[in-house]
């Protein structure tokens, strides 16, 4: 898979596709949405947790940049025009439903702990294999404990933890000094970590939660969904295959065991990537905007 991230990027293939989109080339510019699209989904997804609304911020994210994507002028890498058009949007976008039900850590652990610990559900009595629900469970958990994070340290995380975005690059894309984004992502990291170190049996065994223990609680809450599991399904590859290895300077061996947790999460594939593209180009007026008609 293209990774966008590299911090030595060749973006010969881009930059011919976005000369070729903009001289009407349709197929060209399917191409170059779909180098990107995943890219840009794994962030939303992240930033505002439900699937739905990662949709649909994406999607915001490439009308915007198709919208101007003849303005671009080659004076910045695309990789760095693109994804400070992802990240300006994802700060500054209307708040989404997962952001409106999180408080803080504290908030979240309490709300953890008052699940009951319950023993697994009857495989005979669920549609999916309990494996895969403990599964949602846990990518559930983890994925709510990002909005925790305000945006602007959340983002942070994703890209320079969970992506492994160089400082340089993570600086460029949010238009900070390497310095002011290594010192963003420590602050991250010390307070999500610090909440797992305190929680999560999955970081430190000697804590009281467990996945299986609260899945059945997860599933009587409605947290979790047996009949649609929205981040349990098969996937391709996991962050970890797609995004590049850094090694970073962690505290402890703990911090590094609670860094893998997320980079070991799926890497998720937008649902229908093309559909949106492909409807926006059969209105005459948004071609029109794109020069594509």
């Amino acid at each position: 898979m293209h990774n966008p991230f590299l911090e030595a990027v060749d973006e010969s293939t881009d930059l011919e596709l976005i000369a070729l989109a903009v001289g009407g080339d349709r197929a060209a510019l399917e191409r170059l949405v779909l180098r990107h699209q995943a890219w840009i989904y794994n962030i939303a997804l992240r930033m505002v947790f439900h699937p739905q609304d990662a949709e649909e911020v994406t999607q915001e994210v490439l009308i915007k940049a198709l919208t101007r994507l003849s303005t671009f002028r080659h004076e910045s890498r695309f990789r760095t025009w693109l994804y400070r058009i992802a990240a300006n949007h994802v700060l500054n976008m209307r708040r989404r439903e997962g952001e409106t039900t999180m408080l803080n850590f504290s908030g979240y652990a309490d709300a953890i702990n008052e699940i009951p610990d319950l023993e697994l559900p009857d495989p005979r009595i669920v549609p999916v294999d309990v494996p895969l629900l403990v599964e949602e469970a846990k990518l559930s958990c983890s994925l709510g404990m990002l909005l925790c994070l305000d945006r602007q340290q959340r983002l942070v995380f994703i890209l320079g933890e969970i992506f492994g975005v160089v400082d340089t690059v993570g600086g460029e894309l949010l238009d900070l000094s390497a310095d002011h984004f290594r010192q963003l992502l420590s602050r991250a990291r010390r307070d999500l970590y610090r909440f797992l170190h305190g929680q999560c049996g999955l970081v430190d065994a000697r804590n009281p939660c467990r996945c299986p223990k609260k899945t059945a609680g997860f599933v009587r809450a409605g947290h979790v969904d047996p009949e649609r599991l929205q981040f349990a399904a098969d996937h391709r590859q996991r962050v970890a295959d797609a995004a590049p290895e850094v090694v970073r300077t962690l505290e402890s061996a703990s911090d590094r065991h609670a860094a893998a947790l997320f980079r070991e999460h799926p890497f998720f594939e937008p649902h229908e990537p093309l559909a949106l593209l492909r409807r926006l180009l059969d209105d005459d007026g948004f071609a029109r905007s794109l020069r594509l008609d």
